[in-house]
């Protein structure tokens, strides 16, 4: 069904599904129609979509009028300008007044690839986790999106989104049921769990293949909910397993990876191993080139498995 599309695609095609059914559903862009793909939204629905130009806190603030009017505002940028550009109105004029604003970043961590530094945000996510209230989803792929995207209209808050636009990744069948705020077990295993988000499914899909063959069983989960924070099955992971590494394309500071040892090191205290961006800003280059240069592959997440499974031992 999503074989060969990219998530912006996809991604616009349901958003004019549901508007169809729901006049309340507006969408706002700061003049990247063309890069979020929601041109075919302004065909249908010509008066349903505001350009406001190259003004992304002015979007937050006319997103938040719209939402007092009994709106559903989707407001659309790349990950940097979507949050740190326009954060005091977005947590003033959205996150303050509880307003059901959904906010779309584009391109995060490295798929922001040949925009380079100042388009590529390793942070968005933790800076948006600061904020009270605020829901933070990251879909690995079409499917993904699609089972969540009527929860997020429903939801009656502020949502942040991290959409990966040209993603064609196909992980998961059609119709597959995920719940906002719920991991998902992709695996299941004893020795190590592995807890990834967006574009570090695949890689550590791919790490817990090549940790079978040498008989390690991981277990696999898949925390497409940074907030809220599923505490109940990191803890139980945690006591299963006695191990964990987060895989995440953010930097490893305020996000998946400090989310997860939080919860462990308040509950029940294990080694964890977080695979992210060490505290640096961003570069030009291809994804896979910077997943390499940043130590995100599926042989890093293995390095890292071996890692705490080693701590675990020397525990005992």
């Amino acid at each position: 069904m999503y074989e060969g599309l990219e998530m912006r695609k996809v991604y616009a095609d349901l958003l004019i599904d549901y508007a169809q059914k729901d006049d309340r559903i507006v969408l706002l862009e700061a003049d990247l129609m063309s890069s979020t793909g929601t041109k075919a939204f302004k065909e249908r629905y010509p008066d349903r979509i505001v350009n406001v130009g190259v003004a992304e806190a002015n979007m937050m603030g006319i997103a938040a009028g719209l939402a007092s009017m009994g709106k559903i505002p989707f407001a659309h940028s790349f990950t940097a300008f979507a949050t740190r550009r326009a954060f005091d109105q977005v947590t003033i004029s959205i996150a303050y007044s509880k307003l059901p604003v959904k906010i779309g970043g584009a391109d995060p961590g490295v798929s922001a690839e040949l925009n380079g530094g100042t388009h590529m945000s390793f942070e968005d996510a933790g800076i948006m986790r600061n904020l009270p209230g605020m829901t933070i989803v990251e879909p690995a792929d079409s499917a993904q999106l699609a089972a969540l995207l009527p929860q997020i209209i429903d939801h009656p808050g502020p949502v942040y989104m991290r959409l990966h636009r040209k993603n064609k990744e196909v992980l998961f069948a059609p119709g597959r049921s995920f719940k906002v705020g719920k991991i998902e077990t992709l695996e299941a295993g004893e020795d190590v769990t592995i807890i990834c988000s967006g574009m570090m499914v695949k890689p550590s899909l791919k790490a817990a293949e090549m940790l079978r063959k040498e008989g390690v069983r991981p277990r696999v989960l898949n925390m497409h909910t940074l907030k809220p924070v599923d505490a109940e099955t990191i803890i139980r992971a945690a006591r299963e397993t006695g191990a964990i590494v987060t895989a995440e394309n953010h930097s490893v500071l305020n996000a998946w990876g400090s989310a997860v040892a939080e919860v462990v090191t308040e509950h029940c205290p294990v080694p964890v191993f977080r695979i992210g961006i060490q505290d640096h800003f961003g570069e030009v280059g291809k994804s896979d080139f910077l997943m390499e240069k940043y130590h995100m592959t599926a042989q890093d997440i293995v390095h890292a498995a071996y890692a705490v499974m080693d701590k675990k031992r020397e525990r005992r």
